[in-house]
């Protein structure tokens, strides 16, 4: 494992320079944390007297290991800042204004997962139900030469009583025979098609065609506390033009109304992480009424929206329009950096970076200045300060040894990224004390490197402490203004004093005719119960209960 994981790092090589020493410090980390993965718990599934089909969610909470995960997936760094990769909707790559945002998605901020079961007898397999895709894929067991493989569930044909062979010509780019490929932000999976029954709740989808991964070289998959991902997108962006489980279980007759509906619990105190309801709606899970908007374009839930407001005030960058995907797939909210930049300002965030590095020259730039001026080992630096320990040839984050003592109540905080600070801001003292530098002028100096480095996923931190007082941030939808409060657009890191708070905004910078486009993830489904209704296709928002 620590060979391929070395090897990694040659693949992704460079990105910035935050972001790489993070993961020297935290190699051990990932290793660590990958063998607590199995222990996921399994959520229930029903059927109730209303007729309804209802698979309970459970909620993982957004943690440091996913973000490290993401910083491995970038090679710039850049990951939650993706680049727009035009395809067409079978995946080619050309000129076609059709922007794929399924190659846009990262995973790994993720946080609602559902039980499945795939063949006779049900193999279970953890999945996010995804509303921005339309492919099933879980791992199979012809899987042999990707570390992802085992650590999750595998697929075994030799154990379903119903497990077809499919056979599918050559036309496409993305298979040649029964093979199959899929390219998201945060990774790619290959493998092959097959068909199977599918069990979702108590009802049984017949002769799914789904894929099964037989290659996922993605860092992002190692990690991942799912399995896979069942896309309840349409059609017009399946892979291999694939039909999706949602439209087999319309097809086939096994739901009340061709509408399902998310309701996602965002008290973090409750054992529940939400329930997706097939077949309608549950009035339990929203008060008042839903307000629905049309589909403007197949392919994702895709619906037109207003402008954006902070604190009750118009940004005027919609004014004119733009437009949305309801995405179950994501935590975050994605949009124009235009206003992600005003609304960041408002909430008082700084980049993440930024923000540990000024905190390394603030509490210890005098002392390591004094150190080097001493002649320490300039690698033995930072672990004399307390911000890292040595191995022996360089610094390494404190925080790994959080992960070991996690059921102790101890979890990894901001050192992780302070000892890659500290080890930078050695760097640059010393390359200062050559030239001869006044102290003063070297830790000013240190400050406004500071100010320019870029948070390498994207992220921008706030102080906890300042919820109370940031401002509400609204979304028009359908002629009604949806509010946002501090407290659930903020996404929390840790515990405790060691506790981040990471700003749930993020940019996405989509061009026209398909943009711009803002993407609604669980931090706005959490508040507002969703529903998808293929039959009228239309979206709908309504309070969550």
């Amino acid at each position: 494992f620590l060979f391929i994981h070395a090897g990694i790092f040659l693949l992704i090589h460079p990105f910035s320079s935050l972001c790489f020493v993070n993961l020297v410090n935290m190699g051990a980390k990932i290793f660590l944390v990958v063998l607590f993965l199995s222990a996921l718990l399994i959520p229930l599934a029903s059927s109730s007297n209303d007729g309804f089909v209802r698979i309970g969610l459970k909620k993982m909470k957004f943690d440091q290991n996913n973000r490290l995960a993401a910083c491995l997936e970038s090679k710039e760094g850049d990951l939650m800042r993706p680049s727009i990769r035009k395809y067409n909707f079978r995946g080619k790559l050309g000129d076609s204004e059709d922007t794929d945002i399924v190659a846009l998605k990262n995973y790994m901020d993720a946080q609602y997962f559902g039980e499945i079961g795939v063949g006779t007898p049900p193999q279970k397999f953890t999945v996010i139900f995804d509303t921005g895709s339309s492919n099933l894929w879980v791992p199979s067991s012809k899987c042999y030469f990707s570390v992802p493989c085992f650590f999750h569930a595998k697929y075994k044909s030799s154990l379903s009583s119903t497990y077809k062979k499919n056979a599918r010509d050559n036309s496409s780019i993305w298979h040649t025979g029964e093979s199959a490929a899929i390219q998201y932000g945060s990774g790619a999976i290959s493998g092959f098609f097959s068909e199977d029954n599918v069990k979702v709740g108590d009802l049984v989808v017949t002769d799914q065609e789904f894929i099964e991964a037989t290659r996922e070289p993605s860092v992002t998959f190692l990690v991942a506390k799912f399995d896979g991902i069942l896309g309840l997108g349409f059609q017009e962006i399946s892979v291999g033009n694939a039909v999706p489980v949602w439209y087999n279980m319309v097809k086939q007759g096994l739901i009340k109304e061709p509408v399902f509906s998310f309701w996602l619990n965002r008290n973090t105190e409750e054992e529940q992480g939400g329930e997706i309801v097939f077949g309608g709606v549950d009035p339990n899970h929203f008060k008042g009424e839903i307000t629905y908007v049309p589909v403007t374009r197949k392919g994702y839930w895709q619906f037109d929206m207003g402008d954006v407001l902070i604190d009750g005030k118009a940004t005027g960058y919609c004014k004119s329009g733009c437009s949305a995907i309801a995405d179950s797939g994501t935590s975050l909210l994605a949009g124009p950096t235009t206003v992600i930049t005003m609304i960041n300002q408002a909430i008082g965030a700084s980049g993440v970076a930024s923000q540990q590095c000024k905190a390394v020259i603030q509490q210890y730039g005098q002392t390591i200045m004094d150190l080097l001026l001493a002649e320490a080992h300039p690698k033995k630096v930072c672990s004399q300060v307390g911000v890292c320990t040595f191995d022996g040839t360089h610094g390494v984050s404190m925080g790994i040894e959080s992960v070991v003592n996690e059921k102790a109540g101890r979890s990894a905080g901001p050192h992780d990224g302070m000892c890659s600070a500290c080890e930078m801001a050695v760097i640059w003292m010393e390359n200062q004390l050559r030239q001869n530098q006044t102290q003063d002028r070297i830790l000013d100096y240190m400050n406004k490197l500071c100010e320019r480095l870029p948070s390498p996923m994207g992220e921008s931190a706030v102080d906890c402490g300042k919820l109370s007082s940031m401002p509400t941030v609204s979304f028009t939808i359908g002629g009604k203004v949806f509010d946002l409060s501090p407290n659930e657009y903020i996404l929390k890191v840790g515990e405790g004093d060691k506790a981040q708070c990471i700003s749930g905004f993020i940019g996405l910078d989509i061009p026209p005719p398909r943009g711009p486009l803002w993407i609604l993830g669980d931090i706005f489904m959490g508040r507002y119960h969703t529903v998808f209704d293929y039959g009228k296709l239309r979206v709908g928002f309504a309070e969550a209960a």
